[in-house]
């Protein structure tokens, strides 16, 4: 019986084709999971939706506020470093934490909600799902707890690894700002005016400290009279400066176009709203919301699936934290 020797040059060949086409298809992988996809944990943790939203749901529903709350940690965290959630760290030796900034300071809340969710999904799929992800998910499922618009989330945002409070004071909007202020701040981060009011529109589930709209109700000059007297009962010259306040007096626990309608009306809580509606370039946005919930919702969405995508960290950039709280 011979035996057949295969030439050496056929033998290589044929494994370093075989190599080659391994090394392409480990790239394609690589490039597949370097892009966000709302199918990112199908496979991986596929009951890691389920889970965040049984979480969120629970928590409303003891506090309708969370709602609120929840919407605004994911608008606060991708406006700084974009969409990594940086705003959960706490303190560290090495950098300091937005928490601390002076947007979010006794104001942003929730954190224990995600924690609480992040404890769970982390029982399911441990190491595999990020928290920047569960702030994106968990503010859409906010948005459906109290009958605001879905959407399919984008997911595979990885995690920093540091924060920066003084880039959260100088990136995220106050209270205060003008119209222009604001449009420059959005503007900053790829999102455009109508992005901004149709983000704004959030506030209509939303409550404000009575600090962030005293001088308002007391001074302003573009404000309904009878509006500013009713918000002065909750709201003193002095002291009082945590009482809080529904942003929308007239349906505060769902999300709809009420909050546009308050404008034009001149009902706006805090100075930044009412800037919305003040004789500048959004005027016209903010009266086509008041009229069509339908648009709003639409252009909500829109521009939350936009804000989502603010420089996030994908592929090996970044870590999966264990705890949201702290850097592994």
């Amino acid at each position: 019986m011979g035996f057949h020797v295969e030439s050496p040059t056929r033998f290589f060949g044929a494994h370093f084709a075989c190599f080659v086409a391994t090394l392409l298809l480990l790239v394609s992988n690589m490039q597949c999971h370097a892009h966000l996809s709302p199918t990112f944990y199908d496979k991986t943790c596929p009951r890691a939706l389920t889970t965040i939203r049984t979480a969120v749901r629970t928590a409303i529903s003891r506090e309708r506020r969370m709602a609120a709350s929840l919407m605004r940690l994911h608008f606060h965290d991708c406006f700084v470093q974009g969409c990594d959630a940086s705003i959960l760290l706490d303190p560290s030796s090495s950098f300091t934490s937005e928490k601390n900034a002076l947007q979010n300071f006794r104001s942003a809340r929730g954190y224990e909600v995600i924690d609480s969710v992040k404890s769970r999904v982390e029982n399911v799929c441990p190491g595999v799902v990020s928290c920047a992800d569960i702030l994106a998910v968990a503010a859409r499922d906010a948005s459906v707890a109290v009958g605001g618009p879905t959407w399919a989330v984008k997911l595979g945002r990885r995690d920093s690894t540091s924060a920066n409070q003084d880039q959260a004071e100088a990136d995220l909007p106050r209270f205060t700002d003008s119209l222009e202020s604001l449009i420059s701040t959005f503007k900053g981060v790829g999102l455009s005016r109508r992005d901004m009011v149709a983000l704004s529109g959030a506030h209509t589930i939303g409550q404000a400290q009575c600090l962030t709209f005293r001088d308002r109700i007391y001074n302003g000059s573009n404000i309904d009279a009878g509006f500013a007297s009713t918000r002065r009962r909750r709201c003193p010259t002095v002291d009082g400066d945590r009482n809080l306040a529904a942003l929308d007096l007239v349906t505060p626990n769902s999300f709809d176009n009420n909050y546009f309608k308050n404008l034009v009306q001149r009902k706006g809580l805090l100075d930044s709203d009412q800037v919305l509606f003040s004789g500048g370039s959004t005027d016209s946005i903010v009266t086509e919301y008041s009229n069509n919930r339908a648009l709003f919702n639409s252009d909500f969405v829109s521009a939350m699936v936009k804000m989502g995508d603010i420089s996030p960290l994908k592929g090996s950039s970044g870590q999966i934290r264990r705890i949201c709280s702290a850097v592994n």
